[in-house]
């Protein structure tokens, strides 16, 4: 074989090898996921899931942009062989390569869980539920069962109080016992012992404390004013005055429309209804924040017993309220906020 000959199939084969290096760098590399959108795609395989359910689950939702490369990679790296259930986030700026081992060794991406605003036991349920592989259902049959709840040290009616708005990081397919698990941990972390010590010099036990947290959260939103009016409904407690706290007759009609609890509102007959009622409702009437729950702790310490929306010289609501000792200046203070409630046609 000549020496020209031999250089002629040297530079051959270095050029196919290094077009097909190129080709299967490109194929491995090359960002393959949502090119065309503008964020990244949480893909979710459920347990026993197939990897042409995967598979069906891309192109459905349009995640691939080269499908036989694809294809081609995961059948080289094993992958139909190794479905792994969980939750992946697959990003646009993602190759092949990068994804398919993502995928095969089961390297999740925990789910980011952020609650707050929440009224109703159903609603915990429903929101926090959907957001992983066990459902709304499991949640919710868990949630209903006295002697879960009384494992955890609650009941059917104060379980949601377990529930601390804050964001956590947990996998989609975490099993929902271990998942009430680690919300039960979490709660006792936030129960150190500064806040026991508190909690018993009120009186009151964790479950107690976050009943009246949840009112006081019902009742503003300015942070600054929740310990004054923790510090009213525990004077009202104190002295045996029902509480009259109208967002606990809001939630025992469940009907958050209510703008004015009138006597038709209050004569209902419910535990819940804190006009009839002496004390603390059975439950909460949200899920309660951790800010509202420290401001029971700390509550404020006076001698008002009322309180209400704050008007300011034009009428408007100003988002605080005003305080009174006497019932003669609540009713001040009251007819003011009737007469803006009137003046803005609120019902």
């Amino acid at each position: 074989m000549s020496r020209n000959l031999k250089i002629g199939i040297f530079i051959t084969v270095a050029v196919v090898f290094t077009t097909f290096t190129f080709y299967f760098w490109q194929m491995a590399q090359t960002p393959n996921f949502q090119v065309s959108k503008d964020k990244d795609f949480a893909l979710l395989i459920p347990t026993g899931a197939t990897y042409q359910s995967v598979l069906d689950t891309l192109k459905k939702n349009e995640v691939v942009n080269d499908e036989i490369s694809f294809r081609f990679m995961a059948k080289l790296l094993k992958l139909p062989e190794r479905i792994k259930p969980g939750r992946y986030v697959l990003r646009r700026d993602m190759g092949n390569l990068e994804a398919i081992k993502k995928l095969r060794n089961g390297s999740q991406d925990a789910v980011r869980l952020t609650f707050n605003n929440i009224r109703l036991k159903e609603d915990l349920i429903q929101r926090v539920g959907s957001k992983f592989e066990f459902g709304p259902e499991a949640l919710g049959k868990l949630l209903n069962d006295p002697a879960v709840c009384q494992k955890f040290g609650f009941d059917t009616t104060n379980v949601g109080s377990m529930f601390l708005p804050n964001t956590y990081e947990i996998f989609w397919t975490t099993p929902v016992d271990k998942f009430l698990g680690r919300m039960h941990d979490e709660y006792q972390k936030f129960w150190t012992p500064a806040r026991l010590e508190k909690a018993k010099a009120l009186g009151y036990t964790k479950a107690e404390v976050s009943v009246l947290a949840s009112i006081v959260d019902a009742e503003t939103n300015r942070n600054d004013e929740m310990p004054r009016i923790a510090g009213v409904y525990l004077n009202r407690i104190r002295q045996s005055m029902p509480l009259q706290a109208d967002p606990t007759v809001i939630f025992a009609w469940r009907d958050f429309s209510i703008k004015r609890v009138t006597g038709r509102f209050s004569a209902l007959n419910s535990p819940y209804n804190t006009y009839r009622v002496l004390g603390l409702p059975p439950g909460p009437i949200n899920v309660p924040s951790t800010v509202a729950i420290d401001a029971v702790l700390n509550a404020e310490e006076h001698n008002y017993l009322y309180f209400c929306v704050k008007i300011d010289p034009e009428g408007k609501l100003l988002g605080y309220h005003d305080f009174a000792v006497t019932y003669d200046d609540h009713l001040l203070n009251a007819r003011k906020y009737q007469d803006a409630l009137n003046k803005m046609n609120i019902k």
